[in-house]
């Protein structure tokens, strides 16, 4: 089952360049100074300024390098070594000074020696993950104590539907690996993308469960009727400017967010 691993990280090297050019990352505009940082993350996290910031699964790593324009101390980790090279250039051309490793999160300690007052994650990760307990132990670890610890990420509920989310076609539970044929980016779905990919849908429970096995004390749980991203088939735009299930506005939850706190 290891060659998931591989299999995720080829995937990923696929879609890096296609990101990096589209629309939907918009990274000319984020040059100019936009942030690709969105309320969930900001409200929760407040001031970060001087703060030191790990963030897991980065991808090319706009948000990290959003959270050094607000002054943090960063370090973003992918598994995709060309994600990586990208955050690297994006980093350099844009002046900042963070940190960028390309890992596998679980051998995040092997690679990495520092603790965080902050370890951030967000929309679209903990899916490409088949242990949370091992998960929740890396946040842990690089947490100091006291440290922040925040995930917004896509609900699990979502992830039963099938791709236009009229069909349930998987399990709410983590009862296997989902391996399916990928065709194309959600960034860019004109441009072909031949590849497998591993995935697992976790239920609310396996988070709570893993982050509480460490400890951690969880301040804040929140649910959300709509997307930030259009990445979903069949949305409309809210009132907010965001994107809800066509027919089923409000109805089902797309996203979620958690904050916890590393005991001292």
């Amino acid at each position: 089952m290891e060659k998931y691993i591989e299999v995720n990280r080829d995937l990923w090297n696929k879609k890096t360049p296609v990101h990096v050019t589209s629309e939907f990352y918009d990274v000319a505009s984020f040059k100019k100074g936009k942030s690709s940082l969105n309320p969930a993350e900001l409200e929760a996290l407040g001031d970060v300024s001087g703060k030191s910031l790990l963030h897991l699964q980065c991808h090319f790593g706009m948000d990290t390098l959003s959270w050094a324009r607000l002054g943090a101390k960063v370090t973003g980790v992918d598994l995709a070594d060309k994600a990586i090279d990208a955050a690297r250039e994006l980093n350099a051309e844009l002046g900042l000074d963070a940190e960028f490793i390309c890992s596998d999160v679980f051998d995040l300690k092997n690679v990495l020696d520092k603790k965080y007052d902050i370890v951030f994650t967000s929309y679209g990760t903990i899916g490409w993950l088949p242990d949370l307990d091992k998960w929740a132990d890396i946040v842990s670890h690089f947490l100091k104590p006291g440290g922040t610890f925040f995930i917004a990420e896509f609900h699990p509920v979502r992830w039963m539907y099938d791709d236009d989310c009229v069909k349930m076609d998987y399990s709410y539970f983590n009862i296997e690996p989902i391996i399916e044929e990928v065709g194309h980016s959600y960034a860019d779905k004109e441009r072909a993308i031949d590849q497998l990919s591993y995935g697992w849908n976790h239920p609310l429970s396996d988070v709570f469960s893993a982050l509480l096995k460490q400890n951690m004390h969880i301040t804040e749980f929140k649910e959300y009727p709509y997307s930030y991203y259009k990445c979903f088939n069949n949305t409309v735009q809210n009132e907010l400017g965001y994107y809800e299930i066509k027919g089923i506005e409000g109805k089902m939850p797309l996203m979620y967010s958690i904050k916890a706190i590393k005991p001292k």
